[in-house]
């Protein structure tokens, strides 16, 4: 069904905007009610890693980065502000700390108040996962049975152990996209997709369970009645507040009042740009391909997928069930085992003088060796890959597994680093087979990949993608998918559209079909695989031992 936004009323507007903070980067997209984008701006922003899996990042840099890079969208749009009728904010699932009256305080060694947030990524609550894990709680069910390290709990766990006054100062913690609502428009609500996906709410049952936190130690916040971790949670695009305040409009440079929907994970944000494609978005899985990679799979009802976090209720689509998979590490595992190689410097420098990333380069320079791209499954012949560097997120839920390569040689040149690329790059591929293949066992299926972000941009990689996964790929025609969906929380607050279900079928649409090859190199890959389970179940028995 075809839905025509709403203009009719005065002031309304013709546009949103979508800002997504990603590990390094902030960005704003502009775009108008039929999902074409305008403009984009883009700003750095720092990590700080430490010794221990520390890793942090500064609130106040990126709120900084973020009213840039709305200033500059904007600016590049050639658009009057007036026009903007809503923004909407995603962000990695990170957690920010702050004490009275909104000041930073610092989560790690360092000291530094600056340093208040505890990035997605860090893996310094790992002893405090597994101490949860063994309790076995109820709540564990809903995250696939095992709570994992990058989850908020751990983290604020062990903050409370290790940084015991920083927890009892602390005024509010907040997942980064549930922050930037908050400093845009002076509210406190949650955002279901991120307290649900991350902070063990149980949203199908609109409450936090206390005797969950009792259990692992951090019954303080329950007996606070959860002031600190949100007491107010409403489903993505709500809209909060009055809209922009005066001084979050100045610093972005839109109006006052502007509508501003409760915001998502950044990779949620990709799914709700994507999934919605066909009005079908049970069909679909979304997969979103960056520094991490994230699978997201829509049910009407909840499936239980032992290893896979979820279900959880209106976590992306309103109303229907979540199971989310992905690899803790996918772009940063490429760029990783690149980096081994004796010829990524003469690469690298390559790839500068084309202005282009070093996988980028890669991509075209294997495509190039043949007429059809799925051949060059032949350059790794000999080479497996898991790229599991930061540990397996899914099936398996296991953050102490690490990468395995095996059929290495001497080779220097640029050749033998392409086909590295080339395995790597199916190992990511076989990683998504076995999170699709354990969730079809389970009863949640997808017909297909919809596939987004930074790192599933190029042809080559969605068509090899396609190959080692055995299912079909889909690309969407809007070139930004994850800012696309975060301005569709900017467009539903401003009530441009109904609902977000609506926005999605309107917003997005098909561009590409990348369909699995057959034959031989079906067969290659069924092989390959079959190989890369035996790494992984071997690589388990010699780390056990």
């Amino acid at each position: 069904m075809t839905h025509t936004p709403d203009t009719s009323v005065p002031g309304k507007g013709r546009h949103v905007v979508g800002v997504d903070v990603g590990t390094g980067s902030a960005r704003a997209g502009v775009f108008d009610l039929t999902g074409r984008m305008l403009a984009t701006a883009k700003q750095d922003i720092a990590l700080y890693r430490e010794p221990g899996a520390i890793v942090e990042q500064s609130s106040a840099e990126i709120w900084q980065a973020v009213c840039t890079c709305v200033r500059q969208a904007v600016a590049a749009a050639g658009i009057d502000a007036a026009t903007v009728a809503g923004i909407g904010f995603d962000a990695t699932c990170s957690l920010v700390v702050l004490g009275e009256g909104g000041a930073p305080l610092p989560v790690g060694p360092s000291d530094d108040p600056n340093r208040d947030i505890i990035v997605w990524m860090d893996h310094r609550a790992l002893e405090q996962a597994e101490r949860i894990n063994a309790l076995g709680h109820d709540v564990l069910r809903y995250v696939g049975g095992r709570i994992s390290p990058e989850m908020e709990t751990p983290k604020l766990l062990w903050l409370k152990e290790n940084r015991t006054a920083i927890f009892d100062a602390a005024w509010q913690f907040f997942d980064l996209a549930d922050f930037l609502t908050w400093r845009a428009t002076g509210d406190l609500a949650r955002s279901t997709c991120t307290v649900t996906c991350k902070w063990t709410y149980l949203a199908h049952e609109q409450r936090w369970d206390a005797g969950y936190f009792d259990e692992i130690g951090l019954g303080t916040l329950a007996d606070e009645g959860f002031g600190r971790i949100g007491t107010r949670i409403v489903e993505p695009g709500t809209p909060l507040g009055q809209g922009l305040t005066e001084a979050a409009a100045s610093a972005m440079g839109l109006k006052p009042g502007t509508a501003v929907g409760a915001g998502m994970i950044d990779a949620h944000a990709g799914g709700i740009g994507t999934v919605g494609i066909d009005g079908r978005p049970d069909r679909n899985l979304a997969y979103v391909f960056g520094t991490s990679s994230c699978t997201m799979t829509s049910t009407a009802e909840p499936v239980f997928v032992p290893g896979v976090w979820g279900p959880y209720y209106s976590a992306m689509v309103p109303g229907m069930w979540l199971n989310e998979g992905g690899q803790s590490a996918a772009g940063a595992a490429i760029d990783q085992l690149l980096a081994y190689h004796p010829a990524a410097q003469q690469a690298a420098s390559m790839a500068a003088e084309k202005s282009i990333p070093l996988p980028v380069l890669l991509a075209d320079l294997a495509s190039a060796k043949f007429e059809n791209p799925s051949a060059a499954i032949q350059l790794a012949k000999g080479l497996q890959v898991v790229p599991e560097y930061l540990g397996n997120r899914a099936p398996f839920a296991d953050p102490h597994a690490r990468a395995v390569i095996a059929g290495l040689g001497m080779e220097r040149d640029l050749d033998s680093l392409i086909a590295l690329y080339v395995a790597g790059l199916a190992g990511i591929g076989y990683g998504l087979r076995q999170i699709i293949d354990t969730q079809a066992a389970a009863g949640a299926t997808a017909d297909r990949i919809v596939i987004s972000g930074g790192a599933g941009q190029h042809d080559f990689v969605r068509q090899l993608l396609a190959d080692a996964s055995g299912t079909p790929v889909v690309s969407t025609q809007s070139d930004e998918p994850v800012l696309l969906g975060a301005a569709m929380l900017g467009a539903v607050a401003s009530q441009a559209f109904g609902d977000l279900q609506r926005a999605m079928a309107t917003l997005s649409s098909v561009d590409r079909v990348y369909t699995p090859a057959e034959g031989a190199v079906m067969e290659t890959h069924a092989k390959r695989y079959d190989a890369f389970r035996k790494m992984q179940a071997l690589s388990r028995t010699i780390r056990d031992a």
